[in-house]
């Protein structure tokens, strides 16, 4: 794990920045341009970058953020267009992976979010142990008013927020800032705007003090509570949201962006 900011490139592109300091990395998705969409090498990149935090023995706790001007903008529907619909559903669960085994590292997850979280960003930061956002950002769960039902993590809202509350957001008739994302549990912390992230590190230094073995076991008892079968919920979603994708209003969405049915 290095000791200075570092990156972890896929092509040409820098996706992922590392930096580190004392105990705690930060990493930061780094496709400002895309707003941090979730692409398939970037992804990748951090199941690679979270792997090696987790295995470094000098790091104890790690920090999620996004590079501005967001946290993430979700599924990169850039890429997708051209997949058909079960290409589309593999590329999916494949990015629901990397976000189940976050409940699994053995170090905590801190998610800093600035700017807006939406769809997979949405769901990236709450699969992340502890939520910290700023009161500004803008949460939304976009996929229903687009034809279908979000294909991974809903396990992961439900844990923090219980079926009803979960199943609103989900539904995604509104947006909410991030006071309320907090009111509602979606968040643990809210901070000023511009605030996220360096109230992430000073949670993240505090719990760099703490003796990380007595961390990690703690975080081990709680995981089957967090991650709420998550595996099995996903694949279920996923197949809900491939049914979705049949229909008209899918159908319309999906055709502005050239997804094959």
């Amino acid at each position: 794990m290095p000791t200075a900011p570092g990156s972890t490139e896929t092509g040409n592109f820098r996706v992922i920045d590392t930096s580190v300091h004392g105990h705690v990395a930060v990493l930061t998705l780094n496709r400002p341009e895309r707003r941090n969409a979730l692409g398939t090498e970037g992804m990748r990149a951090l199941n690679a970058a979270l792997i090696a935090a987790d295995r470094a023995p000098e790091i104890h706790i790690v920090v999620l953020t996004g590079a501005q001007p967001a946290f993430c903008a979700g599924s990169d529907l850039k890429e997708l267009g051209g997949k058909s619909i079960p290409d589309m559903c593999a590329h999916e669960a494949e990015t629901a992976v990397v976000a189940r085994s976050i409940g699994l590292l053995g170090k905590p997850v801190i998610a800093a979010v600035e700017g807006y979280a939406l769809g997979g960003g949405f769901i990236l930061a709450v699969s992340c142990d502890v939520v910290v956002t700023a009161a500004n950002v803008r949460w939304h769960l976009p996929e229903v008013a687009n034809g279908w039902t979000p294909p991974w993590g809903l396990g992961a809202l439900i844990a923090r927020v219980g079926p009803v509350k979960a199943r609103r957001l989900t539904w995604g008739a509104e947006p909410i800032d991030g006071t309320e994302a907090y009111r509602l549990g979606v968040a643990d912390e809210v901070a000023a705007p511009g605030e996220a992230l360096a109230t992430a590190q000073r949670i993240a230094e505090a719990m760099a003090k703490l003796p990380p073995e007595a961390v990690r076991s703690t975080k081990n008892f709680y995981e089957p509570f967090a991650a709420l079968d998550g595996e099995r919920l996903d694949n279920a979603a996923s197949r809900l949201f491939a049914q979705d994708c049949e229909s008209a209003a899918a159908k319309a969405t999906l055709s502005r962006f050239t997804v094959k049915a």
